[in-house]
C-alpha cells in the first residue's frame, strides 16, 4: 500500500465537496416566493371562504343571466317577492354595465383571490407590488359592488339575494387584504401611524368596522322593505 493510498483511507467518509448541500444557496426560487412561516392565517382563511362563496354566487348569477337572455319572463329561483327579485335586477341596464353580465367579472376575480389565499396559507410571501395591485383591483370591485347596491336600493327598487351575497363577501375580502397590507407594511405609514394602526387591527377594530357596515346595510333594507320582507 502506498503512502497516498494510506492517506486516502484516513479521509472522513461523506465529506466530498462535490456532494449536494442543504444550505439553500442554490435554491433558484426568488426569495419573495420561497415558502416561509404562515402569517395572517385568519385573514387568509376568511379570504378563501369568502371568495369561494362569492364564486358560487357569481356562477349562479351567470347562469341566470343566460336564462334571462333566452327568456326575459323566466321565473328565477331567487324571485321571492317584489323586493327580493334577481329577475328584476338582472334585466336592468345596471346588471350589464360593461356590455356583459356583471357576474362574469366575479368568475374572473374570485379564482384569483382563492389562488392567492391558498398560496399564502401554504407559506408563499408575495411581493409588495403584487399585494398592492390586489388591493387596488379589489377596491375597484368593492366600489362596484356598493354602486350596484345603491342602484338596486334607490333606483331599481329591488334586491338580488345573490348580489347581496357578493356585496358581503367582497367587503370581507377587501377588509382581509387591507389588514394584511397594513400589518406587513405594504401600505407605507409613518412609524407612529403604523404602531397605532397595528394596535387597532390586533384589537379587532377592522372586524368591528365590517360588522358596523353590514349592520347599516341590513338596517337600511329592513327599514325600507321590512313590511314586504316580513309580510307585515
Amino acid at each position: 500500500m502506498t503512502k497516498d493510498q494510506a492517506r486516502g483511507m484516513d479521509q472522513p467518509v461523506g465529506n466530498d465537496q462535490s456532494m449536494g448541500t442543504d444550505d439553500g444557496l442554490d435554491d433558484p426560487r426568488p426569495p419573495a416566493y420561497a415558502p416561509g412561516p404562515v402569517r395572517h392565517r385568519g385573514a387568509y382563511l376568511e379570504m378563501l371562504i369568502s371568495a369561494l362563496i362569492g364564486l358560487i354566487a357569481a356562477f349562479v348569477l351567470s347562469v341566470e343571466a343566460l336564462t334571462l337572455a333566452e327568456n326575459p319572463l323566466a321565473d328565477l329561483g331567487c324571485d321571492i317577492n317584489s323586493v327580493l327579485s334577481c329577475g328584476t335586477v338582472g334585466q336592468s341596464w345596471q346588471a350589464s354595465l360593461l356590455g356583459f353580465p356583471n357576474a362574469y367579472l366575479g368568475l374572473i376575480a374570485e379564482p384569483v383571490v382563492i389562488t392567492l389565499a391558498v398560496a399564502a396559507l401554504g407559506g408563499v410571501r408575495f411581493p409588495r407590488w403584487f399585494m398592492l395591485s390586489a388591493q387596488a383591483v379589489y377596491f375597484i370591485g368593492l366600489a362596484f359592488a356598493y354602486w350596484l347596491f345603491v342602484q338596486s336600493f334607490f333606483v331599481i327598487g329591488a334586491l338580488c339575494p345573490w348580489c347581496l351575497t357578493i356585496t358581503v363577501t367582497t367587503t370581507l375580502v377587501f377588509a382581509s387584504i387591507t389588514r394584511v397590507n397594513l400589518l406587513d407594511g405594504n401600505i407605507r405609514l409613518s412609524a407612529k401611524a403604523y404602531a397605532s394602526v397595528s394596535s387597532w387591527l390586533r384589537a379587532g377594530a377592522d372586524t368591528l368596522i365590517v360588522i358596523l357596515i353590514l349592520a347599516v346595510l341590513t338596517a337600511m333594507i329592513v327599514i325600507k322593505y321590512g313590511s314586504v320582507l316580513f309580510g307585515g
